[in-house]
């Protein structure tokens, strides 16, 4: 299985825990704030803040919750001003990392998330170094349960899509990023279900990792991911089946 695919498999079964202890709460609020500073609070006019409230609210997040996000970001409460930084890697293996970062401390951010690397067999790299391995994409998982893959296949490439792909329970539906929000409204027409819907960054191709180094790459993902500044990681990873049996 792939680097991104694996890795959200990962992510659905550690945002279970994650919510438990607002973990998840933390990193969808400064999503909405920044989103809201940098295309204003009215979510008809700004796509990336309409879909971070749409996941904040698939998470439960409480509607006031998402309403002081949004006007710390406009500026009509006080709050913390975050960075957008991304960060390019390498991981064990020779493995490609991007890291997105939200920060209100960019020295002190890039020192932790620099020991997570070295601690668990990677290295930062310089920009540009390993972005070229990824493409942007749009991105929406749907639950497999009771889903027709045919039909499915056939309204998704109709409304726009690239393809279709089965990872564990879910169906993967990758597109243009500029087509995501009309896919994701033809598939909610027909009735699917939207898991997730968001732009991604799709490895071209990957690299596979066994043993000790598919261990490390796991342990090393699941570091970054509980760092409260890290909002996505993406890697193009290929790990086998049995090594997901301890995570």
């Amino acid at each position: 299985m792939s680097g991104h695919s694996k890795w959200a498999t990962i992510k659905r079964k550690k945002e279970k825990l994650d919510s438990a202890r607002g973990k998840i709460f933390s990193t969808l609020i400064k999503e909405i704030t920044i989103a809201a500073r940098m295309g204003g609070g009215d979510l008809s006019g700004n796509p990336r803040l309409r879909a971070a409230v749409e996941t904040a609210k698939s998470a439960n997040m409480p509607s006031a919750n998402i309403d002081r996000a949004i006007k710390k970001g406009t500026g009509e409460l006080p709050g913390v001003s975050y960075e957008e930084v991304n960060y390019e890697a390498y991981g064990p293996g020779g493995t490609a990392l991007l890291i997105e970062i939200l920060t209100d401390n960019k020295n002190r951010t890039i020192g932790e998330i620099r020991h997570m690397l070295t601690k668990n067999g990677g290295n930062l790299g310089e920009t540009g170094s390993v972005g070229w391995m990824f493409d942007r994409k749009g991105l929406i998982t749907i639950p497999a349960n009771e889903v027709d893959e045919d039909e499915l296949m056939m309204t998704a490439l109709d409304a726009g899509a690239d393809d279709i792909e089965n990872e564990d329970d879910y169906f993967q539906v990758t597109s243009s990023p500029e087509l995501l929000e009309e896919i994701k409204t033809e598939l909610e027409k027909e009735g699917y279900k939207i898991d997730t819907c968001e732009a991604a960054m799709i490895p071209q191709t990957y690299v596979p990792v066994e043993g000790t180094q598919a261990r490390q790459i796991l342990r090393l993902m699941d570091a970054l991911a509980d760092h409260e500044d890290v909002q996505k990681v993406w890697s193009n990873f290929d790990i086998p089946e049995d090594i997901l049996e301890d995570v």
